[in-house]
C-alpha cells in the first residue's frame, strides 16, 4: 500500500488509483521503503535504473538525468524520536512529465506536510515545482537547525571571555553535530547545483530560478557549517591553552618554593641528626642562632633567584 497517491492537474488533486494513468497533470506517489508493493509498481512504472536508485539501501544527495526523467536523492533534518537531527533522513524521488515517485525510510515532515496541502487540494502544479518545494522544506528546517547550532556556538564562544569557565561540557558534541551535517550538506549543495544546471525538458526558467535560490542556500549553510566547526576548534585550544599556561605557572610556583626551601631542609635535617658532636646543644641561644640563620638564607635564595631573573 503505498503511503499517499495523487493525481495533480491544474483544476484539481484527486487521490489517484495507481493502477490506471492520469488523464491530465502529473502523479504523485508516496512509497515506505519497506512496502511490500513497492518492486512491483516500480517494475510497471519505472526504468531499471531509476528503480534501483529508488530502492539503494543507502543513498547520497544527487541529481542527474536519465532519458526525459531525473533521478533526485535529497536529505532533510532527522525531525523523528529516532534519532538526532544530525542523521538526517533521504528521500529517493524519480521526476518525469507525468510521474513522481518518491520513497522514504524514515518519516520525512516536509514530504508529510505537502500531503495534507495536496488533500486541502494545493499542490505544486508541475512535477520541478513540486521538486522545488520539497527541497525548499527541506533546506528551511536545514538553515534553523543550523543557526540553531550557530546560537549555542556564540554562548560557547562568550564563556571564553571569562577564563574561570570550564569547558563547555557540550563542545565535543556539537563539533561533532556540525561535523555530520557538513557531511551530508556539502553533497546536497552539489546536487542542487548541478540539478540548477541540468538541461531537462522537466525545468523551466522560473524552476530554475527557484532551486538556484535553494542551491545558494545550502552552500550559506556548508560555510557556515565550516565556520562553526573552526570556532568551536578556536574554543577547544582556547580552553587548551588556559588549562595549559594555568598547569605552567603552578609548576613554576611549586618550584620556585622548592628552590627557596630545598637549602632550608638541607640545614634542619643535618641539624636533626642524633649523633653525638653536634654543635650549639648545650648552648641556650644555639636554635635562635639556627632560626635567624634560616631566615638570611631564605632572604639569600630569594635574592638569587631574583639576579637570575627566576621571579
Amino acid at each position: 500500500m503505498t503511503i499517499c497517491a495523487f493525481d495533480i492537474t491544474p483544476d484539481a488533486v484527486l487521490i489517484a488509483s495507481v493502477e490506471t494513468p492520469p488523464e491530465a497533470g502529473y502523479r504523485w506517489v508516496h512509497f515506505d521503503l519497506s512496502d511490500a508493493d513497492l518492486t512491483g509498481f516500480l517494475d510497471a512504472h519505472v526504468p531499471p535504473i531509476p528503480a534501483a536508485a529508488l530502492v539503494a539501501p543507502e543513498t547520497r544527495p544527487r541529481a542527474d538525468r536519465y532519458g526525459d526523467g531525473l533521478i533526485l536523492n535529497l536529505r532533510g533534518v532527522n525531525m523523528n524520536e529516532d534519532g538526532p537531527a544530525d542523521q538526517m533522513v533521504a528521500v529517493r524521488m524519480w521526476v518525469t512529465a507525468q510521474l513522481v515517485v518518491t520513497v522514504r525510510m524514515r518519516k520525512v515532515f516536509a514530504l508529510d506536510e505537502m500531503r495534507v496541502e495536496a488533500e486541502a487540494g494545493h499542490a505544486p502544479g508541475t512535477p520541478m515545482r513540486f521538486v522545488s518545494a520539497l527541497a525548499t522544506r527541506l533546506m528551511g528546517r536545514v538553515q534553523d537547525t543550523v543557526f540553531d547550532l550557530s546560537g549555542r556556538v556564540d554562548a560557547m564562544e562568550d564563556s571564553v571571555q571569562d577564563d574561570d569557565q570550564p569547558l563547555p561540557t557540550e563542545l565535543a558534541e556539537e563539533r561533532r553535530m556540525a561535523i555530520r551535517l557538513r557531511r551530508y550538506l556539502a553533497p546536497q549543495r552539489d546536487a542542487l547545483v548541478a540539478l540548477v544546471g541540468t538541461d531537462s525538458p522537466l525545468m523551466s526558467q522560473g524552476t530554475r530560478d527557484l532551486l538556484r535560490e535553494q542551491a545558494n542556500l545550502a552552500k550559506l549553510n556548508v560555510e557556515e557549517l565550516e565556520g562553526l566547526i573552526a570556532r568551536m576548534t578556536a574554543v577547544q585550544d582556547h580552553h587548551t591553552a588556559q588549562a595549559a599556561l594555568l598547569q605552567g605557572h603552578n609548576g613554576y610556583v611549586l618550584s620556585i618554593v622548592a628552590a627557596v626551601f630545598l637549602p632550608l631542609g638541607f640545614v634542619t635535617g643535618l641539624f636533626g641528626v642524633n649523633v653525638a658532636g653536634m654543635p650549639g646543644i648545650e648552648t641556650p641561644w644555639a636554635f635562635a642562632a639556627l632560626c635567624a640563620a634560616l631566615v638570611v638564607m631564605t632572604v639569600g635564595a630569594v635574592w638569587v633567584l631574583r639576579r637570575l631573573k627566576w621571579i
